[in-house]
C-alpha cells in the first residue's frame, strides 16, 4: 500500500517492512497506564559502581566531549585486551583486533552487514534476542532459527538440528551465551559440538557475551567458544558495559576477533555511528580493570532475586525455569489456565499488577511454546517482593 508524502508517493523500503511496534512497547505503556510493576523489558533498577559514575562527570567536566577515535579511545581498547586475556587467556592486540562500538546492539548489526550478503543464512538458537532477526533482515540474510530443547527444567542443545540446520547457503552461526531470554549458559560440551560443526563446514561464529560476568548458579562457567581449538581465527566476540555495571544507557560495546574480521565489522560500524561515548569510554577504561569485584556482588544480588521471584512463582502456582545467568526467569503459565503467554501478558497488569513479556516474541519456530513468559529479576528487591505478593493475591 502506497501512501503521499507532499506530492510524492512513497512506501517503507521492503527491509523495515512490518516492523511494527513490538510487544515491549505494548508492554510498558501497559505498566504506565496501570502502575504495574514492569518485570517486562531488562532495564535495571540496580545501582552502578559510585567510582564509574564520578570518572564520568570528571570525564564531562574536564573536556572529554567531542568525537572519540572511530576505534575507540585507546585506552579502553587496551583495558579489553587485557580483561579477554586475564579472564579467558585470549589475546587480542588493542590496535586491530578491539573495536569499541556504541552498544552491543551496533556491533551485532554492523558484523552481519559486514559478513553477509543477500541470500545468506544466519543460524541462531531459538529462541533469540529479537535484534537478531531485524539485523539479519537488513542484511538481506535469512535467520534461521534451531529450536533449544526443553530440558526438565531448562533449555539443551540439539546437536543433531544444529548441524541438519547447516546447508551451503550457512554464513554465521550467532551464539549467544548466557543465553537471552532462557538464562541458559552453554556447557562445555555443547559448545564443543557447536564448534566442531563449525570448524567442519566453515562457519565464521559471532557472539552476543554480554551477560558474560553475570553467571550465578554453582556448576555454571561462561566460557567464550573462541577459547576452543580452531575457533579464534574464526569468531568474533561481542559484549558491553551495559549489563555489567547497569548502565544500559550509556551503549559502549566491543567487537574482538581476528584483524580481517573486525575490519570487516569496522566498515559498516564507520557509516552507523561513526564514534560515540567519549566520556563514558574513558570512565569504563578505568572499570574493566577492576570488575571482578563489581561483579560478584551484583551476581549475589541477581541470584537473590531470581531466587525469590522463583520461589514466589512456585507459591503464585506458576511454574518457573531454571535461570543460570543474566536478567531473567521464564515461567510456565499452564497452571493459571492460559496456553497463550500473550493473552497471559495482557491479563497481567489488570489482573495482578504486573507486567512481563511472552516468550514467543523471541521465538522464529511458530510452533513454539507459547505458554512460556520471561520475567525480569535486575530489579530493587522491593519491586521483585511487591510483584511476588500481588502475584500470591492473585492466584
Amino acid at each position: 500500500m502506497r501512501g503521499a508524502v507532499g506530492s510524492a508517493n512513497w512506501s517503507p523500503a521492503a527491509r523495515v517492512r512490518d516492523m511494527g511496534t513490538s510487544i515491549f512497547t505494548e508492554m510498558t505503556e501497559l505498566a504506565r497506564r496501570t502502575g504495574a510493576v514492569n518485570l517486562g523489558q531488562g532495564v535495571p533498577e540496580l545501582d552502578s559502581p559510585a567510582t564509574l559514575l564520578k570518572d564520568v562527570a570528571d570525564a564531562v567536566l574536564a573536556g572529554s566531549n567531542q568525537y572519540p577515535p572511530a576505534v575507540g579511545c585507546a585506552a579502553l581498547r587496551e583495558a579489553i585486551a587485557a580483561h579477554q586475556l586475564r579472564r579467558y587467556g585470549l589475546d587480542y592486540r588493542p590496535a586491530g583486533e578491539v573495536l569499541v562500538t556504541t552498544g552491543a546492539t551496533e556491533a551485532l548489526a554492523a558484523a552481519l552487514l559486514a559478513l553477509c550478503d543477500p541470500g545468506d543464512e544466519i543460524i541462531a538458537f531459538d529462541p533469540c534476542y529479537d535484534a537478531y532477526a531485524a539485523d539479519a533482515r537488513l542484511a538481506g540474510a535469512r535467520l534461521v532459527g534451531v529450536p533449544l530443547v526443553l530440558d526438565g527444567d531448562g533449555f539443551a542443545l540439539d546437536a543433531d538440528a544444529l548441524r541438519a540446520a547447516v546447508t551451503p547457503r550457512t554464513r554465521v552461526l550467532l551464539l549467544n551465551s548466557p543465553h537471552n531470554p532462557t538464562g541458559k549458559v552453554f556447557t562445555a560440551d555443547e559448545l564443543a559440538a557447536i564448534a566442531e560443526i563449525c570448524r567442519e563446514r566453515s562457519l565464521t561464529v559471532i557472539t552476543d557475551e554480554v551477560y558474560e560476568h553475570l553467571v550465578y548458579s554453582d556448576g555454571a562457567r561462561h566460557l567464550p567458544i573462541a577459547t576452543l581449538p580452531g575457533m579464534r581465527e574464526r569468531t568474533l566476540i561481542i559484549s558491553s558495559a551495559g549489563k555489567t555495571f547497569n548502565v544500559t544507557g550509556w551503549k559502549v560495546g566491543w567487537v574482538c576477533g581476528p584483524a580481517p574480521l573486525v575490519a570487516a565489522v569496522n566498515s559498516a560500524k564507520q557509516f552507523l555511528t561513526y564514534a560515540s561515548g567519549t566520556p563514558y569510554q574513558e570512565a569504563l577504561a578505568r572499570a574493566l580493570d577492576s570488575v571482578e569485584e563489581w561483579a560478584a556482588g551484583l551476581r549475589d544480588t541477581l541470584r537473590q532475586n531470581r531466587d525469590l521471584l522463583s520461589d514466589g512463582l512456585t507459591r503464585a502456582g506458576l511454574r518457573p525455569l531454571r535461570a543460570d545467568a543474566g536478567y531473567f526467569v521464564q515461567a510456565d503459565v499452564r497452571p493459571w489456565g492460559y496456553s497463550d503467554g500473550v493473552q497471559f501478558c495482557r491479563d497481567l497488569p489488570e489482573r495482578a499488577g504486573v507486567v512481563a513479556i511472552p516468550t514467543v516474541a523471541f521465538y522464529l519456530d511458530a510452533d513454539a511454546p507459547a505458554w512460556l513468559v520471561r520475567f525480569s529479576i535486575c530489579k530493587r528487591d522491593d519491586s521483585i517482593r511487591k510483584a511476588v505478593d500481588q502475584l500470591m493475591a492473585a492466584r
